[in-house]
């Protein structure tokens, strides 16, 4: 029983490795063996006509002369053959090592594929996922920076960011009301829309950004930071320096509480969290060498600086946090590192 199994059983074929299988052996005798036969009889027939020829020579060798002309003769035709063997050995090296290269080539370009079908292959569902866990790993960090925060206020929608600009009135010469003057009726922009100002419009679909940014520029005490922060963005992008690339470094709201009371230096370090060389290079290199960029920074600043600190008396600790990321903040953090108010 045994044997009829076994005879049933299908025979193995060889495996089929393609690429990978060995190259079939060439052909025995090759152009270095066919070179070397020819050098050895062409040396042979040169000792024979050469070496033997004389009778003076064939009478006068003696039994040591006959060993060394024996020497002579064989040591020509060894290292010949030692060097058709070399010549072959090198030859097939250099063969294996092609078809090691071609190997590793496949190899590589099976791995690189493989890779890409299985992020293609990627269910929508973990892309999901991902994507939830980089958002609630930025609400985190976002937590942390305002976690000192204990007190109350009302809702960033009816908080006022900035008060009114109170305009200066002589009793003596009462000025008229100018068409430019704000009205009275019209109440100061939130912190909310405030917030949503200085990180500008995300593109031109933005329709609820672009309306923030209308209520902005109607609010005086608000306009001016706005338009000096439009300035020096238009200005830094023509170096090809763009917020939105930036990743600063996140400050705890205290050290920009500190700010808002009027500390400088050292003790507000923390602010400069950009460590973009190439954009510190670039905006200090322009604040050297362009007066009108270095008149629109220096414009920026004092702006950011006076009314940040009207918007910290209203603001909570999550809602400084969620300014220090906008566009604006960023290009505070940039600028201030390179006028040195960080030093």
């Amino acid at each position: 029983m045994s044997n009829d199994r076994t005879s049933t059983q299908p025979v193995p074929t060889a495996l089929d490795l393609g690429l990978y299988a060995r190259a079939e052996a060439g052909p025995k005798i090759t152009v270095i063996e066919i070179v070397a036969i020819g050098v050895s009889l062409l040396w042979i027939v040169a000792v024979i006509f050469l070496g033997f020829g004389g009778e003076q020579a064939a009478d006068a060798q003696t039994g040591l002369s006959m060993l060394l002309s024996f020497l002579a003769v064989i040591l020509p035709l060894a290292l010949i053959w030692v060097a058709a063997m070399a010549a072959r050995t090198a030859r097939a090296l250099r063969q294996e090592a092609a078809r090691l290269q071609a190997s590793i080539d496949a190899m590589r370009a099976a791995y690189v594929e493989q890779q890409q079908r299985q992020s293609m292959e990627m269910k929508p569902e973990l892309v999901q996922k991902l994507d939830d866990l980089v958002a609630a790993q930025a609400a985190a960090e976002t937590k942390l920076a305002t976690f000192t925060s204990l007190r109350t206020s009302g809702p960033a929608d009816v908080r006022a960011a900035v008060p009114p600009v109170a305009l200066p009135e002589d009793p003596a010469q009462p000025q008229p009301v100018l068409g430019l003057v704000q009205p009275a009726e019209v109440e100061p922009i939130s912190v909310a829309d405030f917030i949503k100002a200085l990180n500008f419009p995300e593109n031109e679909h933005d329709k609820e950004g672009f309306r923030t940014l209308r209520r902005a520029l109607e609010d005086r005490a608000t306009e001016r930071l706005i338009r000096a922060s439009q300035d020096v963005l238009t200005l830094l992008s023509q170096d090809g320096i763009y917020m939105d690339d930036l990743r600063p470094d996140r400050s705890r709201p205290e050290v920009w509480r500190r700010f808002a009371k009027g500390e400088r230096g050292r003790p507000i370090a923390a602010l400069g969290g950009i460590h973009d060389r190439s954009s510190l290079v670039l905006a200090a290199g322009r604040m050297r060498k362009d007066p009108v960029f270095r008149d629109a920074v220096h414009h920026f600043l004092r702006h950011f600086d006076r009314t940040f600190m009207e918007f910290e008396k209203n603001a909570s600790d999550a809602e400084i946090a969620e300014l220090s990321d906008t566009r604006t903040a960023r290009a505070f953090m940039l600028l201030g590192r390179v006028t040195g108010t960080f030093d």
